[in-house]
C-alpha cells in the first residue's frame, strides 16, 4: 500500500489534533510530517493564541500536550501508515512571519524584512491588518512609518535584540496603531 502525501497526511493529522489542542488552550500554528520509507516524523507546532498575554509556552505544557497528542493519535494510526515519532514544539524565533497573527504576535519586535523585488529592509512592527503592516524603518534622525502589503513579502523573520526598542520607534507606531507607548515599551521590557 502507498504512503499518502505528507501534505495531505498533514491537513487529515490538523483535523486530528485540533480539538486537543485547543484543549491545552492553544492553536496549531503548523502540522508538518516527513517521510522515509515506512517511517513518519510528525512535527506539531503550536503557539499561544493570539488574545494570550502570556510571554511563552511553559516545557511543561508541550510535555502534557505530547502525551495527549499522542494518545489521540493511537485510534488513527490507520492514517499513518508504518511507525512514526510525534514532536511536539513550540515556533522559536527563526519562524518566517507568514500569516498576519505573526506579525500581530510580534509587535515592537524588530523584524528583516525581504521583499519580492529583493529589496530588504530590518523595521519595528507595528499594527497588523489582514492584509498589511505597519512598520518604523530606522532613519538617521527619526523613524519613518511604512505600510507593507503581505503580498510584497517574499520572506520576513524577527530579529534577535538585546537592548529595548528606540523610544522614537515605539512613539511612532503608537501615533498610528493607538497604543499606548508606555505600556508597550513596559511590555516590552
Amino acid at each position: 500500500m502507498r504512503s499518502p502525501d505528507p501534505v495531505q497526511l498533514a491537513d487529515q493529522l490538523r483535523g486530528v489534533l485540533e480539538p486537543v489542542v485547543h484543549g491545552a488552550g492553544l492553536e496549531i500554528d503548523a502540522v508538518e510530517v516527513r517521510t522515509a520509507g515506512r517511517r513518519h516524523a510528525v512535527k506539531l507546532v503550536v503557539d499561544l493564541p493570539e488574545t494570550s498575554t502570556a510571554a511563552g509556552i511553559d516545557l511543561d505544557d508541550i510535555a502534557r500536550l505530547s502525551r495527549t497528542a499522542a494518545a489521540e493519535l493511537d485510534p488513527h494510526e490507520h492514517l499513518i501508515e508504518g511507525s512514526y515519532t510525534l514532536e511536539v514544539t513550540s515556533p522559536g524565533v527563526d519562524r518566517p512571519l507568514t500569516t498576519p497573527r505573526h506579525w500581530r504576535r510580534n509587535h515592537l519586535r524588530l523584524a528583516r524584512i525581504r521583499f519580492t523585488d529583493g529589496d530588504t529592509v530590518e523595521a519595528r512592527i507595528g499594527d497588523a491588518s489582514e492584509d498589511r503592516v505597519v512598520v518604523a524603518v530606522p532613519g538617521k534622525k527619526q523613524p519613518e512609518r511604512r505600510e507593507i502589503a503581505y503580498t510584497d513579502v517574499e520572506h520576513a523573520q524577527v530579529q534577535v535584540e538585546f537592548k529595548a526598542p528606540p523610544q522614537s520607534e515605539v512613539d511612532l507606531l503608537a501615533a498610528t496603531d493607538g497604543t499606548d507607548s508606555t505600556s508597550a515599551n513596559e511590555e516590552n521590557r
